[in-house]
C-alpha cells in the first residue's frame, strides 16, 4: 500500500525534533544521598566565597531512577561532537542552545546530566499489521507512540556568583534572541523562529522558562515548540529541557513536567 508523503513528512519532522534530546552528553549514575557538605555548597548562601561542587557531589545530587513516580532515569546515551565548542550560534543566544543540548547554560566548573522518559502504555494499534491500517490509523498509531515526555534534566555548579550570572545568561537570551536563532549542534542545524518567555515552576531561588519554536511543518505549515526551564538552587543551575514529539505532531499543548522538577528541586533542598 502507498503512503502518502504527509506521513513521510511527519516522521521526518519528529526525528529532527528529537536530534537535539538525543546528542547530549552523558554521565554515570549516583547515589541519593548528599551529605552536609554537599548540601552547603549548593545553597551557596554567601555568593563571594561560594565554591562550585565537584562531579561527584553533583552526580549525588541529580535525578536518580526511583526518584520520580511514572518515569524511567537514565544516562544520556550519546556526546556532541566536539562537547560544548561542537555548538556553534551567536553568542548571545548560546546560553539557550546549550540548554537544548543538556548542558550548562555557561561555562561551569562541574555539571552532569540525566534523560527522564515517561512511561508510555502500549497502543491498541500496536499490533494490528500495517497493510490492514489506512493512512490515517498509521499516523494517528505513530502519534500516539510518540506522545511521550522525554525531558533532559543537567545540573551545574559554580563559584561565587557564577550561578546568578548563568541565569541571567538565559534571561538575557530570552529577551535578545526573541525573534529566533539558528545554531548548529554536533553538525545538526538547528533553526527557531521565535523564542517565548514562560512561566516558570517558581522552584528554587530564581527560574527562567521559555519556548522554543521551530520552522513550520511543509505540509501542514504547523510550528512545533520544545520547552526549557533554568533553575538557580544557591550555587547550583538546574536545567530543564523537555521534548513530546507527538504533541508536537499532534500540535498538542506540552510543558516541562511538573512532576520531574519536584523531584529534582526536593534533591537540592
Amino acid at each position: 500500500m502507498k503512503r502518502s508523503s504527509g506521513i513521510r513528512l511527519c516522521v521526518t519532522v519528529a526525528v529532527g525534533a528529537l536530534s537535539l534530546a538525543l546528542i547530549t552528553g552523558c554521565s554515570d549514575g549516583g547515589s541519593d544521598d548528599a551529605k552536609s557538605n554537599t548540601e552547603n555548597a549548593a545553597k551557596g548562601s554567601d555568593k563571594s566565597t561560594a565554591k562550585a561542587l565537584t562531579v561527584a557531589e553533583l552526580k549525588k545530587l541529580i535525578l536518580a531512577q526511583g526518584d520520580v513516580d511514572g518515569y524511567k532515569v537514565a544516562a544520556v546515551s550519546e556526546a556532541i561532537p566536539g562537547g560544548r565548542s561542537g555548538i556553534k550560534t551567536d553568542a548571545k543566544c548560546e546560553p539557550l542552545l546549550y540548554v537544548m543540548s543538556g548542558l550548562a547554560p555557561t561555562d561551569a566548573p562541574a555539571e552532569t546530566n540525566r534523560m527522564a522518559t515517561a512511561d508510555k502504555k502500549p497502543s491498541a494499534t500496536a499490533s494490528t499489521d500495517l497493510e490492514d491500517m489506512s493512512d490515517a490509523d498509521i499516523e494517528k498509531a505513530l502519534t500516539d507512540s510518540m506522545s511521550v515526555d522525554v525531558t533532559i534534566v543537567a545540573l551545574s555548579s559554580y563559584d561565587g556568583d557564577g550561578a546568578e550570572k548563568a541565569v541571567k545568561a538565559v534571561s538575557d537570551a530570552v529577551a535578545g534572541c526573541s525573534g529566533g536563532f539558528t545554531g548548529k549542534a554536533g553538525g545538526e542545524e538547528q533553526k527557531f523562529t521565535k523564542i517565548t518567555a514562560e512561566k516558570g515552576s517558581g522552584t528554587g531561588d530564581e527560574s527562567v522558562a521559555f519556548a522554543a519554536t521551530g520552522e513550520p511543518d511543509e505540509t501542514d505549515g504547523k510550528p512545533s515548540a520544545v520547552h526549557a526551564e533554568v533553575v538557580r538552587h544557591g550555587n547550583v543551575v538546574a536545567t530543564y529541557y523537555t521534548m513530546n514529539l507527538g504533541a508536537i505532531v499532534a500540535n498538542k499543548a506540552y510543558t516541562v513536567p511538573a512532576a520531574v522538577i519536584t523531584a529534582q528541586s526536593a534533591k537540592l533542598k
